[in-house]
């Protein structure tokens, strides 16, 4: 069962290091300065040793430490003290580097932890039938089982779900289970106030089927989940995938992502159609955290068909949407997605959201005010924050696809990007939002042949945002109780 979440916020979500340029104190530093009065609470990306890993912190060697060179667990209770924490809880994997791999690889089969990991044998046997491999959903273009060579010459498949530094946990094992609850209790006794289930969807294999977003997946899902909230905390289940299955499993958690919306306002601002937009918010779950973009890719499975069931948008529609992102990032998307770079999901679009709307500041902003309008928790990723361009050259030195939306800041860039005119206006936006009471009440939305008003309304207090789509402007409107109504043109932040 759920729990209701209070979802009149704004949230930060950052890699510390990324953002701050050094440690968490750091980023304490930049949250309580220049960023003060924005957010409610951060979400702080993977701060495990190695940070720097193969897959920037979602290859943990240690998933219950802090690396040293970001700071210590007490910054991270220092930092929560005035900021909710949220922190990934990688479910479905740890580092091919941790110790307890390394003793596996050792020791073989005679090894404590040898139950702790996922080998293709346990889930199909000595002789797996080709069928049923060639069934397992893929994310990525890499094999789903890794030859690895243990001391004793034993070559065993091991069950790598993202990259080959990544191997699968048996969530079902006796120590699975342990591991997953010391990470739960490290969270507790340092201050976490939300967990974000990574890659849960993966959690649990079974011959037979592909393998993802099985019943049994459900069921892990829900029980993880009470786990969680026994010791006080909330959880987001992060699942990319079809529209009705995250309506599904918003009715087994606190929170679920809406990964639908990037695509759907992208959608709706590049053919001034809101129809699509308008469908999924009628039926979207209200427990969410919303995002534009996020350290992943712009998600294009969540908006697609499944099954021969139809999708929120068309295949014809989601293939023009790609190309348009390709287009308006002069080709710089495509470096960075498909086959086109390592380490990348087949499903998404590496690309920063800015440049996905062909750094038009009029229409990121417009973008922004959608999301800060529809109903959840509103997540802005920190490169969004800033308005960052795409970073080839760190895609060229890292040959990682999705480093081309996970940039490096330093104190002088950030300044440089907070003199941006349309960052300026973002946080003008942000702050406008904070101060408007009717988001504790109830949303409502209305679509015309050429208006699409998203409006929210609590006691005597009233907010709207109006977008006119042939033009693609948008009018804010608001009134708290007792005070005098205002109007404001998006656009006129941009001044």
């Amino acid at each position: 069962m759920t729990k209701a979440v209070h979802t009149n916020q704004i949230q930060l979500i950052t890699y510390i290091d990324r953002l701050s340029g050094g440690k968490i104190s750091d980023l304490h530093k930049l949250l309580n300065g220049q960023l003060s009065g924005l957010f409610d609470g951060v979400h702080l990306l993977p701060f495990y040793p190695p940070i720097d890993g193969e897959d920037a912190g979602f290859d943990p060697s240690d998933h219950t430490a802090v690396d040293s060179r970001l700071g210590t667990w007490q910054d991270i209770e220092h930092l929560a003290k005035d900021y909710p924490i949220m922190a990934d809880m990688i479910v479905n994997h740890m580092s091919a580097q941790s110790p307890q791999f390394l003793d596996v690889l050792q020791h073989g089969a005679a090894s404590q932890y040898w139950p702790l990991f996922l080998t293709r044998d346990k889930v199909f046997g000595a002789k797996p039938d080709a069928i049923q491999l060639s069934a397992i959903y893929r994310p990525r273009p890499t094999p789903c089982f890794t030859d690895i060579t243990l001391e004793n010459g034993q070559i065993v498949p091991f069950w790598t779900t993202f990259t080959a530094n990544q191997i699968d946990i048996d969530v079902n094992s006796e120590p699975g289970k342990a591991y997953l609850q010391a990470i739960l209790q490290r969270f507790t006794d340092h201050g976490v106030k939300y967990i974000r289930l990574d890659a849960a969807g993966y959690a649990i294999k079974k011959a037979g089927t592909n393998c993802f977003m099985l019943p049994e997946t459900f069921d892990f899902i829900a029980q993880l989940s009470e786990h969680a909230q026994a010791r006080g905390m909330t959880c987001l289940v992060e699942i990319h995938g079809y529209h009705k299955t995250q309506i599904e499993i918003a009715k087994r958690c606190d929170m679920v992502y809406d990964f639908a919306l990037p695509p759907l306002v992208l959608h709706t601002l590049f053919t001034r159609n809101a129809k699509a937009l308008k469908t999924w918010l009628d039926i979207a779950p209200r427990n969410c955290i919303t995002v534009l973009d996020t350290h992943d890719g712009i998600g294009i499975v969540d908006a697609a068909d499944h099954n021969g069931e139809p999708g929120l948008l068309t295949d014809p529609e989601l293939d023009a949407l790609v190309e348009k992102i390709h287009q308006n990032s002069k080709g710089s998307s495509k470096l960075a997605t498909g086959n086109a770079a390592n380490n990348v999901d087949l499903y998404q679009v590496n690309c920063s959201f800015y440049d996905a709307l062909g750094q038009n500041d009029g229409e990121y902003l417009l973008a922004r005010a959608i999301q800060l309008f529809c109903p959840g928790i509103s997540q802005i990723y920190y490169a969004g924050l800033l308005a960052a361009e795409n970073d080839v050259a760190l895609l060229q030195r890292t040959g990682v696809g999705r480093d081309i939306n996970r940039p490096y800041f330093n104190q002088d860039t950030i300044n440089q990007a907070l003199q941006k005119p349309v960052v300026k206006a973002l946080l003008k936006l942000i702050k406008l939002r904070h101060n408007m009471q009717a988001f504790n009440g109830s949303f409502s939305h209305t679509l015309s042949d050429n208006t699409y008003q998203l409006s929210w309304q609590h006691l005597g207090h009233t907010a709207s945002l109006t977008l006119t789509l042939d033009s693609l402007t948008a009018a804010l409107a608001w009134q708290n109780e007792g005070e005098a109504a205002e109007l404001l043109q998006l656009h006129s932040l941009l001044a």
